[in-house]
């Protein structure tokens, strides 16, 4: 069996209803790519992921060759994800079966979406634990105040609903260490991620040290294993901006030997999330997986994967177990990307002035504040409304750069 074609479709799909008017604050995840890869046995297979395509030298590696020359390969996602699936078609297999032994039947999952203020987190988490989940991921950023967001969570979280918050890797121990503590008193925190930056190894050891609540790492800058010796974090992401399928298998099985806990973070559509259950349920020590299909509208699968009490179950189909929707493919390859509308970012800080930026604010270079030591931000996006207000405050924007109005 040999590739014969591999085909790459930069994709747009819709948002889920309820965030089709924020087009601004999710315009990180507004794209994904589908690869297709098809086999001179007639066989295709499909993979996709939340980047832009692969280039054009990692599809050239591919022709005339071998799928089963590239297993554990660290290409794109999207790429990793339709080999297997080619791999496990052709020997009529689940790719799990090609990945290890089963050691569990479902994967814990977590949902996760763009930064959100109180009021949106509200409704996301009661949208969650109503299809099931038990674990959400959130970025904290410097538009909004954690505790009030994590307040919000507390009024309507079910019991054993737990928020894992990302906190972006952009701070000291001195800033990060008071609002651990404080956060660790809140019944629905779960896990903190990169509460602190990444190279201090020090830092990392002396918040485990204090912290009662896991700490994850992700994007570890010595590759993983020299932060798991050195003690710095409880759990390991593996997947997402670690590298390719390759490197989380392999980290994986290691923080298995060594009894550590893995994440996995794959994020796009279902085909995604299906490519992380077939991890899930071979690595020994995962402790959930992150993923992002319960955030859009469309996809070239027809269905999602189910989640029940928290978890997803690993498809049992050949390869990766699910059917793409050629059609739909078609309909979401053809589209446009959308056009980000014209937009002024209005932060009102709590002595009541008001920070006008182009887009999401900086708000640490502009005030000189450490994100998550402002207590009491409102922050909301300008979209273009045709007032003169709006023409006035872009133009002043576009002259002087952000300004402060007292």
């Amino acid at each position: 069996m040999k590739i014969i074609n591999v085909e790459a479709y930069p994709i747009y799909p819709r948002f889920a209803q309820r965030n089709q008017d924020k087009l601004v604050r999710f315009r990180q995840i507004n794209h994904r790519s589908i690869v297709k890869i098809e086999t001179d046995n007639g066989i295709v297979g499909y993979g996709d992921y939340r980047q832009g395509p692969p280039t054009a030298g990692e599809i050239e590696l591919l022709i005339d060759r071998s799928p089963f020359d590239f297993v554990h390969n660290d290409f794109h996602m999207a790429i990793g994800g339709a080999l297997w699936d080619v791999m496990g078609k052709h020997l009529e297999v689940p790719a799990y079966k090609l990945l290890g032994p089963k050691l569990r039947e479902r994967v814990p999952v977590a949902a996760w979406s763009r930064p959100a203020p109180p009021e949106d987190m509200v409704k996301e988490v009661e949208r969650a634990a109503e299809e099931g989940y038990r674990i959400y991921k959130m970025h904290t950023c410097e538009h909004y105040d954690v505790f009030e967001q994590n307040r919000a969570v507390e009024e309507v979280a079910p019991e054993g609903f737990k928020m894992q918050w990302d906190f972006n890797s952009n701070r000291d121990l001195a800033t990060v260490l008071p609002i651990v503590k404080e956060l660790e008193k809140s019944r629905v925190l779960g896990f903190i991620e990169d509460p602190l930056v990444r190279g201090d190894v020090e830092g990392w050891r002396r918040l485990r040290e204090q912290a009662e609540v896991p700490l994850i790492m992700h994007i570890p800058v010595l590759g993983g294993l020299q932060e798991m010796l050195q003690g710095m974090a409880d759990a390991f992401i593996v997947g997402e901006y670690c590298g390719g399928l390759g490197d989380a298998y392999a980290r994986g099985m290691a923080y298995g030997k060594a009894n550590v806990q893995a994440v996995i973070q794959l994020t796009g559509g279902t085909l995604t999330k299906a490519m992380a259950m077939h991890l899930g349920v071979v690595l020994p020590t995962v402790g959930h997986s992150i993923n992002l299909d319960d955030q859009y509208e469309e996809d070239v699968i027809d269905n999602r994967l189910e989640i029940v009490e928290g978890a997803s179950p690993v498809p049992e189909g050949p390869g990766l177990g699910v059917e793409v929707n050629e059609e739909a493919l078609a309909r979401l390859a053809a589209r446009p990307a959308p056009e980000m509308p014209r937009h002024i970012g209005v932060l009102r800080l709590p002595q009541g002035n008001v920070l006008y930026t182009p887009s999401l604010p900086p708000v640490s270079e502009l005030t000189g504040f450490a994100e998550g030591t402002i207590r009491g931000l409102d922050f909301t996006v300008w979209e273009e409304d045709g007032s003169k207000e709006f023409a006035a405050a872009l133009e002043r924007l576009e002259r002087e750069g952000p300004f402060l109005e007292r």
